[in-house]
């Protein structure tokens, strides 16, 4: 595998080792998906805008783990005629860009796959490349809205809020479009032949909603926004502040663990209401509140940790990484850099993901290496970069 660590180096097995993968730079959905193949062993190049255009500098991608960068001017006629070109060697070419914006390039699917035919081509939008918005902007609040799913979200008495924009971005989008280009490289290898992924971040959050949707006629979504089970009415799925200013979380929805919570918080469950009373929700809510009002955070740990209450702290970014349990399984690593984030999961047993540890590559750094795989000769690299189509930042050089 080339211009990787040397673990990765020596985890030829990775699961998605030899996909070459072409990512289009985009925001943060499609990085996303780029980055999850890439940790999985896939070859991911992505293909930036040249570094002196301003919409370069402000696609600014965090998650470029374990990628390499190639810089191309897709608006110049000889620029789409280069990605034109790597498509033709390339297994999974991402896409994020509105609808029409590659078939205006000459780039559309059509032209692609006819070159191709075993190309995925997957193209990663907000509204999904057909429909009444398929040519709008948006964003992740926009893309929950329109699925339905943001209506559930929020407390009583309040505007719904959306979860950051972790939900139609990222679960919708990113990991959705991940997931329908492994199944479609699965196929693949029965058919031999690459097809076109449709992946709307509307349809991916609505489709994570599906137990929304399927569970309504349960009664778990019977009452209005905030007052239900899970979406903060119960005082047994909600959190708490600590006397030291921080939360505990509380999850005991079955009875047997509902019970070691009114035994962990010192209360005696016959003099209390049933735990299902809805009317008396309110006011239980405000008696939990204020027990654990009275306790650290490390104290209600300590009084939780060895029980099935199904209570927990809620943790910041830097208490998560250094918790027992997450230590204890490697769930966050280190780069070279010294930066700390999720390791990658699923964990494979055989074939797990071996992420890089490299900083994220420069806009253009790897433009020569990558051409030269792909096939051109260095005369044609050459006259791509005299021509301004082209841009190689070779910082080894200059280090």
């Amino acid at each position: 595998v080339y211009g990787r660590s040397t673990a990765a180096e020596e985890a030829v097995a990775m699961a998605l080792s030899g996909v070459r993968v072409l990512e289009l730079a985009g925001l943060a959905p499609a990085p996303l998906c780029g980055m999850i193949l890439a940790d999985f062993g896939a070859q991911v190049v992505r293909v930036d805008r040249l570094s002196q255009s301003a919409a370069a500098s402000a696609h600014g991608d965090v998650q470029a783990r374990g990628k390499r960068s190639l810089a191309l001017d897709l608006k110049q006629p000889q620029g789409a005629a280069v990605l034109r070109r790597l498509c033709g060697g390339a297994d999974v070419l991402i896409e994020p860009f509105r609808h029409g914006v590659m078939e205006r390039l000459g780039l559309g699917p059509e032209v692609l796959l006819q070159e191709n035919p075993r190309l995925i081509y997957a193209r990663l939008t907000g509204f999904g490349q057909t429909g009444k918005y398929a040519k709008s902007a948006g964003h992740d609040i926009n893309y929950l809205a329109l699925s339905g799913v943001l209506s559930k979200l929020g407390r009583k008495n309040e505007n719904p809020f959306p979860p950051v924009n972790l939900l139609a971005d990222f679960a919708g989008g990113g990991v959705t479009c991940a997931l329908g280009i492994v199944i479609a490289l699965f196929e693949r290898a029965k058919s031999g032949k690459g097809q076109v992924i449709d992946a709307s971040m509307v349809e991916g959050v609505a489709y994570l909603s599906s137990f929304l949707w399927k569970s309504q006629n349960l009664g778990l979504w019977g009452q209005p926004r905030g007052e239900n089970l899970l979406d903060s009415g119960a005082p047994f799925y909600e959190t708490y502040r600590t006397s030291d200013g921080k939360f505990m979380a509380v999850g005991a929805i079955e009875p047997k663990f509902y019970n070691q919570l009114i035994k962990g918080l010192g209360l005696n469950l016959d003099e209390l209401p049933a735990q299902m009373s809805f009317s008396n929700w309110p006011e239980m809510k405000k008696k939990f509140a204020s027990i654990f009002a009275q306790k650290t955070q490390a104290e209600w740990c300590s009084i939780f940790d060895s029980t099935d209450a199904c209570v927990t702290p809620v943790l910041s970014f830097e208490d998560a990484a250094s918790h027992q349990h997450n230590k204890e399984r490697s769930s966050f690593i280190k780069n070279d850099p010294g930066e700390i984030s999720p390791r990658p999961a699923p964990v494979l047993s055989r074939t797990p993901a071996v992420p890089s540890c490299k900083r994220d590559p420069f806009v253009g750094e790897h433009t020569e290496e990558i051409l030269l795989e792909y096939g051109f000769t260095k005369k044609e690299i050459a006259k791509l970069h005299s021509d301004k189509t082209i841009e190689i930042n070779d910082l080894k050089a200059s280090l």
